[in-house]
């Protein structure tokens, strides 16, 4: 899991750009949006893709969406439970 976590830094940095950032900046247990990462619904589309390339995931419900991103530890554990 701490390997993923790690993984998921890292890409989603190269994702969104985030250039002044670091993996060990990033908080796993942070919120993603609103105060944490501060991310918003464009990033939260970039997410969606960053899953459905690397892991082979589809997040169908926009609701699931919610909770899967709430923070990197989440995404992480969805991730381990649905990728094929």
């Amino acid at each position: 899991m701490d390997e993923l976590i790690e993984k998921l830094k890292i890409q989603i940095i190269e994702q969104l750009n985030l250039e002044d950032m670091e993996p060990e900046d990033i908080n796993a247990k942070e919120p993603l949006f609103g105060e944490g990462l501060g991310l918003d619904s464009i990033d939260a589309l970039e997410l969606i893709v960053l899953m459905e390339k690397e892991y082979g995931i589809k997040i169908q419900n926009p609701k699931d969406g919610q909770k899967i991103f709430r923070s990197i530890e989440t995404m992480a554990s969805y991730i381990q439970m649905n990728q094929k």
